[in-house]
C-alpha cells in the first residue's frame, strides 16, 4: 500500500475508533478498546479492505501516533481526541512549566472571551513542543500558537494528563492561563 492508502485507513480508523464507531457496526469498550480482529472483520464487511499487517503499519507508522494496541495486540484503539464517552484511564501528572496551544487566527477573538474549552471533544489538547502547536494550528487556517502557564493552573488544581503519543490534555485553559501572542 501506498502513503496516500494508508492514510485514508488512518483517517477512517479516526472516525470509527474516535467519533462514530457505528460506521461500521461495532462497539468500543468503556475504554475506547475494540477487538483488533473485529475491526479488521467489520471494516472489511462495510467495504474497507484491511488486514492485520496493514492495520500494524497504520498504527506503527502514524506520525501522530493516534492508534496503540494492547499489550497482547488483541484489541486496538485511538489514544486521545474522542468525541464519544470513553475512559482512557489516564493518571493526573504534573506538567511542565509551558506547554502550547496550536489554532488558527479566526478563533482567537472566540478563545479571548472564554479561553480554551474541550467543546464536543473530552480534553483541550496541547503540546510541549512548539513546532507540533505550529503544525496543527496550520490545518486550519493562519496558524497562531498560544502559552498555556500549565504548571501555575496545575498549582491551582488543574488536572493534566498525557497520553501514549505524547500529547497533553486538560478539561479548560481559562484565559488567565493563556499568553496570547
Amino acid at each position: 500500500m501506498n502513503d496516500q492508502q494508508l492514510k485514508k485507513i488512518s483517517k477512517f480508523l479516526s472516525l470509527v475508533l474516535r467519533h462514530k464507531p457505528e460506521t461500521i457496526g461495532i462497539e468500543l469498550d468503556p475504554q475506547g478498546w475494540v477487538d483488533t480482529e473485529v475491526l479488521i472483520n467489520k471494516c472489511n464487511a462495510n467495504r474497507r479492505r484491511l488486514d492485520l499487517p496493514t492495520l500494524q503499519k497504520v498504527v506503527a507508522d502514524n506520525n501522530k501516533k493516534r492508534f496503540a494496541f494492547s499489550e497482547d495486540g488483541s484489541k486496538i484503539r485511538a489514544n486521545q481526541g474522542h468525541s464519544i464517552k470513553v475512559d482512557l484511564a489516564y493518571e493526573a501528572i504534573e506538567p511542565p512549566t509551558i506547554l502550547y496551544h496550536g489554532t488558527a487566527s479566526r478563533f482567537i477573538e472566540s478563545i479571548a472571551e472564554s479561553g480554551l474549552q474541550k467543546r464536543n471533544r473530552h480534553h483541550v489538547h496541547l503540546s510541549s513542543e512548539l513546532a507540533t502547536a505550529k503544525d496543527v494550528g496550520s490545518r486550519h487556517g493562519k496558524p497562531v500558537i498560544l502559552e498555556v502557564k500549565s504548571k501555575e493552573m496545575h498549582e491551582l488544581g488543574y488536572e493534566f494528563f498525557q497520553s501514549k503519543n505524547g500529547v497533553w490534555l486538560t478539561e479548560e485553559v481559562p484565559i488567565t492561563f493563556i499568553v496570547f501572542p
